[in-house]
């Protein structure tokens, strides 16, 4: 992906992706000093949808159509999406986790809004790379990373389901990714 992104911006001086590509070094440094969890989910189709959600964005590339409007506008949404993503990141702190786990509940920032802002993030950062580069490929490619982390959200919930901590907040923040919608 990266390299795919470093021969576009080489042929074209453009940015397409420049802030999902930021987002992704993001992710990796968050992955670096992270917390270690109390408890980690066994299953293997909570660790599955981990992988798909977390790098299945590598599989997107910088062809298709780059419009003017689709251009700025994924731009834009990118932006909106670092933003939240960063947003969220300072707000979990070092408790950043791949796969279902307790690593403490967190309920501030962006968390006060919905219970999954990071996932929010990405949909609006894989949103905006698809309006800068739309091909059938990369709605493809969004479609499944959404999936992914759609089953993440559900799989977290389900693992901690079990905390008396979690059911207040989940009554308290009502909605997933989008207030107002899920």
């Amino acid at each position: 992906f990266a390299w795919a992104g470093l021969q576009h911006f080489q042929r074209t001086h453009s940015l397409v992706g420049a802030a999902f590509f930021a987002e992704q070094l993001w992710i990796v440094a968050a992955y670096l000093v992270r917390r270690p969890a109390a408890t980690v989910s066994p299953r293997a189709n909570d660790w599955l949808l981990a992988f798909g959600g977390t790098f299945g964005g590598v599989l997107f590339r910088p062809s298709g159509v780059h419009s003017h409007f689709g251009v700025v506008a994924g731009l834009d949404v990118q932006l909106l999406g670092l933003g939240l993503c960063v947003a969220s990141f300072v707000a979990l702190g070092r408790s950043f986790g791949f796969a279902a786990a307790d690593r403490g509940l967190k309920q501030r920032g962006p968390y006060a809004v919905v219970r999954h802002p990071i996932y929010a993030s990405y949909v609006l950062l894989l949103l905006g790379y698809v309006l800068q580069s739309f091909s059938l490929r990369n709605v493809v490619v969004m479609m499944f990373v959404c999936s992914c982390d759609v089953g993440r959200a559900f799989a977290e919930e389900r693992f901690l389901t079990a905390s008396a901590r979690y059911a207040e907040y989940r009554s308290r923040v009502r909605w997933r990714l989008l207030p107002g919608v899920w």
